[in-house]
């Protein structure tokens, strides 16, 4: 492998030693090399993917629907559409902070020539666009398949209610994950060797910088909706999506800005971040190129046989679904989801190991059968770690319904502590599931000697074993993708059978039905089917979580190795210490107050998201209280203009929020790098562990923080459902009390805990160039300088996001 000199070449330091992440290069002639060929036909299978995606599209977008579905599923993607095209605009000022640091470095501090700095600024626009596309793309056919779902809940077909989100998130998942292939697979092959390093890490921050703000500002968007539109039945005694409440339209587009655009952006980014942080490890830590090249090519090879297997397992499962649920008159929704996601697995694991053997087999030993098996740990963990996280927030779980049962006597108040429970539980088996799985991959690497092809980076094997079992768990990405889209589809379609007044005049309704569809709608069943499919999406909402979420801690985790290595280059170079591990060990009291930073601004991000929805919230409530019209001579249709207030108001309070945090967050990565160098005025060379530690705390932190929430916010949500659908009991205090709690965990779930996942790898991706910056000869003298001023600015901006977002007392206006 070809090392890079840059900043420390006028210190003679040799090229061997040299590891800096933003200077990573590929092997001489890699595109030409014959091992890589095979990538090439990798562009035909992410083309037919494409193609898969598309048909899906078309099969949905063809399905019939009565009119009055139809137009209030355009009224959706319409709100959606003005909503995305306002955070464009926001990402865009956003992308000026991200691009002057881009530029700082690679311009001003490593004096590269101004045509390549633009390529690797090229790329990370890419990057930027490729989150958002995917994003309206998502949205685009979500608001497709909701019409068409609540209008297939009156055949009494219930399979049909299962197949047409499937067969939605099934063509989001394989779009999004064939357009970051793609992308990749053009850096790796076509982009001059010299750059592609800097490409992919441009790349990556491009795309996080995306996932980031729409998955922040959308959670936070989605909740006030869903809250202001929520509170509604409690203090009126309204029905579910009642076409008279205002805030029923925004929360519409919220479950798709929160639930569709969100993840969607945040799988495209999960799915390429995990890959460069490999990518950067083994061009990094392996020295032979010629088993750079292999490894390179076995990476990608794994991730073009991750489409291939989530499409057969999605025929073979539709086949199965098929064959036992075609006649049947109700379904369990959540079983034919599971098995998807085995029988993926189960495939996946076995082409890893075939597709293993005859692509690394000639690097000698049993280095394909190691790797397989550690791969394979994560996608076995993707199987294992949905059905942990539905002990706790599936509607047949014990402790969902103990929820309900302690509301039956203790209301609200009890229905959240035992959420609560929920949370706490699940975070400690989700933890020790992740524990156990990451265990067994580190114990594959000790017995297959996995550390051999590492050479003197060997004791680094057990992170490249860790970084692997995230990769693993986004083998199966495109199903993972499918079962966490067929939430927002399965709720939007009871907001669109609401809000359509179908059922007003059924005898009308019925006579176009018969004639324009040729069958005799079923009123008794379809809410009920729309319920029921529901609660499976709430379930499986929740399942996708924690798996996302994993592979942010494990891909960090990885991430962090390149920045281990070069901070060991320059203390080698200019402070005489011969081994990093002088400093960055436990031993080193900066390692601890890392630790503590880190925990700091997990939870102060978690306070801060929410205070956002809270006060937007609130004064969501207050608007729709006083343009509510619940007279007998109010019409019952909805009020198109007054729902764009609701929405206008969740804009701008999900665009405050946003704010605040991403300058803090920016401020508190270059602040805490720059109080790491080495000349820190607080430490010296030892304070180069506080940034390392600090980036560790935020991942191990941010997990547990983040499954705690998605549980208990998945308890309290299904522990509603079960109150309406089981119970058949709206409307009585039992419902109140649950309604309370799902308000409660609405925020925790679909706020606060999905957005640590981008948080985690934004942080980590920026922070290594924060550190680069840092640490460079020319900067690192002034950097702690920079460094109090820039945590300077984030503390005023932690400030802000709660006394500059306290609610106001909307009864003195």
């Amino acid at each position: 492998m070809r090392k890079i000199i840059s900043i420390l070449l006028s210190l003679a330091l040799p090229a061997s030693l040299w590891a800096s992440e933003a200077d990573l290069k590929m092997p001489e002639n890699f595109g030409s090399d014959p091992h890589t060929q095979i990538l090439y036909w990798g562009f035909l299978v992410v083309v037919l993917g494409m193609l898969f995606g598309c048909y899906q599209f078309m099969k949905v977008r063809k399905l019939g629907a009565h009119k009055s579905m139809l137009e209030i599923g355009n009224v959706i993607f319409k709100t959606c559409s003005t909503y995305l095209k306002q955070q464009g605009k926001f990402l865009a000022v956003l992308f000026l902070f991200i691009g002057l640091a881009v530029l700082l470095y690679f311009k001003v501090l490593d004096n590269m020539p101004l045509g390549n700095v633009l390529v690797i600024l090229g790329w990370t626009v890419v990057g930027v666009l490729g989150s958002y596309a995917v994003a309206w793309y998502g949205v685009r056919m979500n608001t497709y398949a909701n019409a068409r779902m609540a209008f297939a809940s009156l055949r009494r077909k219930p399979l049909a209610l299962l197949n047409i989100p499937l067969t939605a998130g099934m063509s989001i998942g394989v779009v999004l994950i064939c357009v970051e292939l793609v992308l990749m697979l053009a850096i790796l092959l076509f982009v001059p060797g010299d750059l592609a390093g800097s490409c992919f890490i441009g790349f990556a921050i491009g795309e996080s910088l995306g996932a980031s703000a729409l998955r922040i500002a959308g959670g936070i968007f989605t909740k006030i909706a869903d809250i202001g539109s929520d509170l509604m039945k409690v203090v009126f005694k309204i029905g579910e999506d009642d076409p008279r409440n205002p805030g029923v339209i925004a929360d519409c587009t919220g479950d798709n800005a929160g639930d569709s655009i969100g993840p969607t952006a945040d799988g495209f980014e999960t799915y390429g971040v995990t890959g460069v942080a490999l990518v950067s490890f083994i061009l990094l830590a392996i020295k032979d190129p010629a088993v750079q090249v292999q490894m390179l090519v076995w990476i990608f090879v794994m991730r073009i046989l991750g489409v291939l297997t989530s499409v057969i397992a999605y025929y073979v499962n539709n086949a199965i679904s098929k064959a036992k649920y075609n006649h049947a008159d109700d379904m369990d929704f959540e079983k034919p989801l599971t098995c998807l996601v085995w029988i993926t697995s189960i495939l996946s694991i076995v082409a890893t190991f075939v597709a293993s053997y005859f692509c690394i087999k000639g690097m000698g030993g049993y280095y394909w059968l190691g790797l397989s098996c550690v791969i394979s740990c994560g996608t076995l963990g993707a199987a294992l770690i949905p059905e942990v996280t539905k002990l706790y927030t599936s509607p047949t779980a014990s402790h969902v319904k103990e929820v309900v049962n302690t509301s039956r006597q203790g209301g609200a108040s009890l229905n959240i502590l035992s959420g609560l429970v929920s949370g706490n539980f699940g975070s400690f088996w989700t933890g020790f599931m992740f524990f156990l799985l990451m265990l067994v991959a580190y114990l594959f690497a000790l017995q297959f000697d996995l550390k051999e092809l590492f050479g003197d980076y060997g004791s680094y094997s057990a992170i490249f074993a860790f970084g692997l079992v995230a990769f693993g768990m986004l083998g199966m990405g495109p199903v993972t993708i499918a079962v966490d889209s067929y939430g927002p589809v399965t709720d939007n379609a009871q907001s669109v059978y609401e809000l359509s007044l179908i059922e007003d005049d059924k005898t009308k309704a019925e006579a176009e039905i018969e004639q324009e569809f040729g069958f005799k709608p079923d009123w008794e069943k379809a809410k009920h089917y729309l319920e029921a499919n529901d609660g499976a999406g709430n379930t499986f909402k929740a399942t996708a979580k924690p798996v996302l979420i994993g592979t942010a801690v494990a891909g960090a985790t990885t991430m962090i190795f390149s920045l281990i290595l070069m901070i060991q280059q320059t203390l080698q170079a200019s402070y005489n210490i011969d081994s990093a591990k002088e400093v960055l060990n436990l031993l080193n009291p900066y390692a601890i107050l890392g630790f503590i930073l880190g925990g700091c601004v997990v939870y102060w991000f978690t306070g801060s998201s929410m205070q956002a929805v809270t006060t937007g919230a609130n004064r969501a409530v207050a608007f729709i209280k006083d343009n509510i019209k619940l007279d007998a001579n109010a019409p019952k249709k909805a009020d198109i203009s007054k729902s764009q207030e609701v929405v206008k108001i969740c804009t701008e309070y999900a665009q405050k929020g946003m704010i605040n945090i991403f300058i803090s967050i920016f401020c508190f990565a270059l602040g805490f790098a720059c109080l790491s160098s080495p000349e820190s005025i607080i430490g010296g060379p030892n304070a180069t562990c506080l940034f390392i530690s600090y980036l560790v705390s935020i991942a191990v932190f941010g997990l547990f923080q983040a499954v705690f929430m998605a549980d208990a916010g998945g308890a309290w949500d299904n522990a509603k459902k079960i109150v309406e659908v089981d119970l058949e009991a709206k409307g009585t205090p039992l419902h109140d009390a649950t309604v309370v709690g799902d308000t409660v965990g609405d925020p925790y779930k679909d706020t606060s805990s999905v957005a640590l996942n981008p948080i985690i790898k934004f942080t980590t991706l920026f922070g290594v160039l924060a550190m680069e910056i840092a640490i460079s000869d020319s900067f690192r003298d002034v950097a702690p300088y920079f460094g109090i001023a820039f945590v300077l600015i984030g503390l005023y901006f932690v400030y802000r996001s709660f006394y500059k977002m306290m609610s106001k007392d909307h009864n003195k206006d």
